[in-house]
């Protein structure tokens, strides 16, 4: 099956969406990755779902990714004297170095880095900002902090410090359990939470060691200062705008949001927008006429997938929302100015690899050709082909599972799992028989075939051949 329409839809499981029945109805929809997300549940329900999956994958036939999340240094408040706190602006609160708190007076905060690194001055925005405060004065276990506005601070809420960089560990004790069974159950994609720097990602990275893509969340204001090389480092970015949008002003996130997708077309990297496209179907059947503006918004910046969090998750219709934001996707597509956009925002090739991907992406828009395909063993040359944003099937045939899943994340790629390619002509041979079945096309149709010569070798695209489907 190839869906009529490139951008690739994300839909997280949970309590609403974990039953199979639902994962089919989701997977049928228009869902093309799963996203788990592991700030919640156990091993053994995230067991449980990936076995629906895979077995979906099997009965559906075409490849289905999974996302494994990782919840990150996540910090929270711990626990109030009677579970909530008032306040008021021009309060002045004392925070203090615990799990929990017996006076009232005192709001326990179980993070040593917290008081290691923040400075008289620095704001903090607990509850999604919902409630903001500015340090005053701070010792080695304390610190005291006025409140700027908000009415009502509760146990266990998650605290944002947008104002300086923390020296947390990258992978807590738990991400590195959850890492290790997420590989253990070959998950295609592994998230990054609260990237600050591109040196956070070296020891994931290293753990990883090429099962599967890392994908750098940006949520933190200092990932931005550090941006390209965060992009440069990883496999793929997502644009994580809850947190984000609590930290820096919240006019800001659109900008930055095209920046990212841009810079992330250019260096070719799988780039997902996420967080609050549909926020309003976790209880309402249809969206606000402002949310389909988000989700379109994002596809014509570019955006390789758009990501559904609690709507698929925990809401009530999550079914809806699956079919929704596909339905955007594809008449925003279809609209005559997304050709121009993709036209227009395309970047310059950086290397004869790059060069070698527009040259056949270019080709086969000018030849009005049938599809592209590509022999990919390590998906790379299927990602650049994809960052050309040619509007015109993408066929991606690779004997390797792990890359075909990763497919399911990248712009318009359509893969095809394939173990009897033994040289370059039987290549193109499956190539066109893959196209098709896939495509029924027409006797005077032709297809641009990107390869590698010698066939077989990881990394050697340097062919590109136009195949005409009348001999």
């Amino acid at each position: 099956m190839i869906r009529d329409r490139r951008t690739k839809i994300i839909a997280t499981v949970g309590p609403a969406s974990g039953a199979p029945a639902m994962l089919k109805t989701l997977l049928e929809n228009g869902v093309d990755t799963f996203r788990l997300n592991f700030s919640h549940g156990d091993h053994a329900t995230h067991a449980k779902t990936i076995a629906h999956i895979r077995a979906l994958e099997r009965e559906a036939g075409y490849p289905v990714g999974i996302l494994q999340d990782l919840q990150g240094p996540k910090i929270r408040l711990g626990q109030l004297a009677g579970g909530k706190r008032v306040v008021r602006k021009g309060d002045v609160l004392g925070f203090i170095l615990a799990d929990r708190s017996d006076d009232r007076a005192l709001i326990p905060l179980s993070h040593a880095e917290v008081f290691r690194n923040i400075r008289s001055g620095d704001r903090i925005l607990i509850d999604d900002g919902r409630v903001r405060l500015r340090v005053i004065n701070r010792h080695e276990n304390g610190l005291q902090a006025e409140v700027l506005a908000g009415e009502v601070l509760r146990d266990r809420k998650g605290v944002n410090l947008p104002d300086c960089v923390l020296d947390l560990p990258v992978l807590t004790q738990k991400d590195r359990a959850d890492l290790a069974f997420g590989l253990a159950h070959g998950v295609d994609w592994v998230a990054l939470s609260f990237v600050q720097r591109a040196t956070d990602l070296d020891e994931i990275l290293a753990v990883l060691n090429g099962r599967a893509g890392l994908i750098a969340k940006i949520e933190k204001p200092s990932a931005l200062d550090d941006i390209e090389a965060i992009v440069e480092k990883s496999a793929g970015i997502m644009i994580a705008r809850g947190d984000l949008g609590v930290e820096i002003p919240p006019e800001q996130v659109p900008g930055y949001q095209k920046e990212i997708i841009a810079l992330c077309r250019r260096v070719c990297r799988p780039v997902i927008v996420a967080t609050q496209m549909l926020e309003s179907m976790t209880a309402s059947p249809t969206p606000t006429r402002a949310e389909a503006s988000d989700v379109a918004t994002a596809v014509y910046d570019g955006a390789d997938a758009v990501m559904l969090s609690a709507e698929s998750a925990s809401g009530d219709y999550p079914e809806e929302a699956v079919a929704v934001m596909d339905r955007i996707v594809r008449m925003t597509e279809q609209h005559p100015l997304y050709l121009k956009a993709m036209s227009a925002t395309r970047d310059a090739a950086r290397t004869a690899a790059d060069s070698i991907a527009d040259t056949g992406a270019a080709l086969a828009v000018a030849l009005k050709a049938r599809a592209i395909v590509a022999y990919s063993s390590s998906g790379s040359t299927a990602i650049r082909l994809a960052a050309r944003r040619p509007l015109l099937p993408l066929v991606i045939l690779t004997r390797e599972p792990h890359v075909s899943r990763k497919m399911a994340l990248v712009w318009g790629a359509r893969s095809v799992l394939e173990s009897k390619v033994e040289d370059y002509t039987s290549m193109v041979h499956t190539a066109m028989h893959e196209i098709t079945r896939l495509l029924s096309p027409d006797a005077d149709d032709c297809v641009v075939v990107l390869s590698g010569v010698p066939y077989g070798k990881s990394g050697s695209t340097n062919n590109i051949r136009v195949v005409n489907f009348d001999g």
